[in-house]
């Protein structure tokens, strides 16, 4: 019986994805900023307020900002990191790689942040709707986990914050800790945040190596460091969870590839751990899943799936004996986000203007990466085993995820940080571009950044 083999796409048939691809993002972006304004409908996109342009789908208002020192210290850096990062990526030893990685996110990070001076890291934490205000009057953790769900509802002298209230109780706890350990400051929280922020991309390099993907790490990493995802990742809460399930998965891959029981088993408990913690973190954590199990198809091992499962049901019995349940804060949740902004906002928009906002985020090579994706999946179905069936595998696993929080109808607005956590898998798919694209198209993506946080002010 005879096997049959798929064949790879060719050079040009590679190239015209790729084109269509880009075409397909740029379009979606151009429809969601200007039909808005062309036509007069309300997006809900935030509250307005005198004398500030909303700019739907983001959530923020348009606000050119003068060009001054910190604009030029920008793209300077954004300059010499696309001239030295693929060359470092390419020739530095591994270990010191993951190094190098965290401290080019970090100086991308703090170089996009200090366009606005010192307060593009304390603003975010500052706002009334954020986390460390009602971190600082947590003085009882087991009687607020046991007393959570009872406090999500909408305009009650008593409710939880905004973005409390949207998340399951250890986003708070994270907050809640920094404070303790004298970390209380607006600035300082904002700092914190953004130096666990850069650790992401090593946790994604971690996994790739993990499942014999060395060479895609290296030829994606320039992308994942530069990404205009930098721009609303530095101090947003949602760059811990970012970081958090980089590393989750990291843990998962390593058990999946583990040579010996021991440290199968000892990575899955690890790793289930860890993103049992995403999910307590935030609620759409759970559609990490879909990329676990791609890692673990990557793999092609589903051993450490029951050994993960025991020790994410772990983090479940440990909220749930301090009187926290998960499922039992789904309901008060969707009522609140119905209550809110959220039930105003209309899905007819909404489900294709969040796909725009996820380009702007995760920047315009996304549409071209994903295309050259979609064109591998029969020879990654058929074919043998290489780093493209990996990229395949990770990044088209993202994009299903991403698809059913966009069909669900609660994630309407807001994506461009709600799905953060996704954005390094999604860019995966940069490295099957043709290889003559990779340049020009990082060169897009630092400029996209820079463009950015430039012409909008953005709430994160």
């Amino acid at each position: 019986m005879s096997t049959v083999t798929a064949t790879p796409p060719s050079g040009r048939r590679l190239a015209r994805s790729a084109w269509s691809g880009a075409l397909v993002g740029v379009v979606l972006v151009v429809l969601a900023f200007w039909l808005p304004h062309l036509m007069s409908f309300e997006t809900f996109s935030r509250t307005r307020y005198p004398g500030e342009e909303p700019v739907p789908p983001l959530r923020g208002y348009l606000e050119v900002k003068a060009v001054g020192f910190t604009t030029v210290r920008v793209v300077l850096v954004g300059v010499v990191a696309w001239l030295v990062l693929p060359r470092l990526a390419r020739l530095t030893p591994w270990p010191a790689l993951l190094l190098v990685s965290y401290a080019a996110g970090l100086a991308w990070l703090l170089a996009l942040a200090y366009v606005d001076g010192a307060e593009g890291i304390s603003r975010v934490e500052d706002m009334p709707g954020e986390y460390l205000t009602t971190a600082r009057g947590i003085t009882d953790v087991p009687a607020t986990l046991d007393g959570f769900v009872g406090r999500i509802t909408y305009g009650e002298p008593d409710s939880w914050a905004t973005h409390v209230s949207g998340h399951p109780p250890a986003a708070l706890l994270f907050f809640v800790l920094l404070v303790r350990v004298g970390v209380d400051t607006s600035f300082g929280v904002g700092m914190a945040v953004t130096l666990l922020a850069a650790a992401a991309v090593p946790g994604v390099l971690v996994t790739l190596r993990a499942l014999g993907a060395e060479p895609l790490a290296r030829r994606v990493l320039p992308f994942l460091v530069l990404s205009p995802a930098a721009v609303l990742t530095a101090v947003s809460a949602d760059a811990v969870f970012v970081t958090v399930s980089a590393w989750g998965l990291a843990a998962l891959a390593l058990a999946a590839t583990a040579s010996t029981r021991r440290r199968a088993v000892g990575w899955s408990v690890l790793a289930g751990v860890v993103l049992g913690l995403g999910v307590f973190l935030s609620y759409g954590l759970l559609l990490i899943g879909p990329v676990a199990l791609a890692v673990l198809a990557a793999a092609r091992s589903w051993r450490p799936l029951p050994w993960a499962i025991g020790g994410a049901l772990v983090v479940v019995a440990g909220f749930g004996a301090l009187g926290f349940w998960w499922w039992e804060a789904y309901g008060p949740l969707r009522e609140r986000y119905l209550a809110g902004l959220g039930g105003r906002r209309p899905q007819s928009y909404w489900v294709w203007g969040n796909l725009a906002a996820l380009v702007v985020s995760a920047g315009p090579v996304l549409g071209a990466g994903l295309a050259c994706a979609l064109t591998r999946v029969r020879a990654t179905v058929t074919g043998a085993v290489d780093e493209r069936r990996t990229a395949v595998l990770l990044s088209l696993s993202a994009a299903a995820a991403v698809l059913v929080a966009d069909l669900s109808g609660m994630s309407k607005s807001e994506v461009e940080r709600i799905w953060l956590p996704w954005v390094p898998w999604l860019l995966l798919s940069a490295a099957l571009l043709p290889p003559r694209w990779h340049r020009p198209a990082l060169a897009v993506q630092v400029a996209g950044a820079v463009v950015l946080q430039q012409l909008v002010f953005t709430q994160w």
